[in-house]
């Protein structure tokens, strides 16, 4: 009992002093603030937007000013949507888009949108009907990456105000009903068969223009062949010519003996030949061959 009094009586005689260390204490908790990596904290004072404080340890003012929001900075994804758009040819299409955003300046999300998801998943399906509704379905289907960038472009600059950073916005998907899928599978098969018969007539041309080309190298070669005989030909006359030019009528008489000779001597050559049958004039020639050699030398 004489240690609670005293306790009592120490407590009674330090009472002022014992209240303010507990208020400096108080008021300590309530000043400091540690704020998350991944969150900002929005202070109000008097209702009223104070300040916003960054991941740390931050101070504010005791009884006068308080947390009022407590905002992730994480990126977010939006439940994959679905929404109806009709093309410029009038095609009803359902586009699946995905988006990701995070937020930037907690100060405007928190005081200008309430619903942000709502608010963005509403947006994306406005700007993705007027965006499909500029093209038409071959230009869809073909330019999705330009078609994604214009999307997320827009919605960039439409929540610009609200604070958020789009990061990524995709078109997963782009189906159609079940009647322009066989009218598109119809077209496509209608293409498809058109390109082989032009393959296959593209082979054809082909093959006869490589035959014509080489009939035209045979016809070019066998003229060569001709004038090549022709020119030897034409430089064998011309050689007769000289010597008869030369040596008068005796070196004709020779050249036609020699050929008489050269055609009986041939003919004994052939084949299954045991008889030649020499005509009386061959004696002859060979006599005046004969003598013209001797003549010339």
């Amino acid at each position: 009992m004489d240690g609670q009094d005293e306790v009592l009586a120490f407590a009674g005689e330090n009472a002022v002093l014992i209240g303010v260390a507990i208020l400096v204490v108080v008021c300590i908790l309530l000043a400091v603030r540690i704020v998350p990596q991944s969150e900002k904290f929005v202070v109000e004072r008097f209702g009223r937007l104070r300040s916003v404080l960054g991941p740390g340890i931050n101070l504010i003012v005791p009884f006068l000013d308080r947390v009022a929001h407590r905002i992730s900075i994480l990126e977010r994804q939006l439940p994959n949507a679905h929404q109806d758009a009709i093309t410029r040819d009038n095609v009803l299409v359902q586009v699946e888009t995905s988006v990701f955003y995070r937020i930037l300046r907690p100060e405007k999300t928190v005081y200008r949108i309430r619903d942000v998801d709502a608010a963005i998943a509403t947006t994306v399906a406005g700007i993705v009907r007027a965006e499909i509704g500029m093209m038409e379905l071959d230009e869809v289907q073909s330019n999705r990456s330009e078609v994604i960038a214009k999307i997320k472009a827009q919605v960039a600059d439409a929540v610009d105000d609200w604070g958020i950073e789009v990061t990524r916005a995709e078109i997963l998907d782009v189906n159609l009903d079940a009647q322009t899928r066989d009218a598109m599978l119809q077209q496509l098969n209608a293409e498809r068969a058109r390109r082989a018969q032009v393959t296959e007539a593209e082979g054809r041309r082909r093959a006869v223009e490589l035959a014509a080309d080489a009939e035209l190298y045979a016809a070019e070669q066998t003229a060569k062949a001709r004038r090549i005989a022709a020119d030897a030909e034409a430089y064998a006359t011309s050689v007769v010519a000289k010597a008869i030019a030369e040596n008068g009528l005796e070196a004709a008489q020779y050249q036609v003996a020699l050929k008489q000779v050269e055609a009986l001597t041939a003919l004994g050559r052939g084949a299954g030949s045991q008889t030649v049958v020499v005509p009386a004039s061959a004696l002859d020639a060979f006599g005046e061959a004969f003598r013209m050699l001797k003549g010339r030398g």
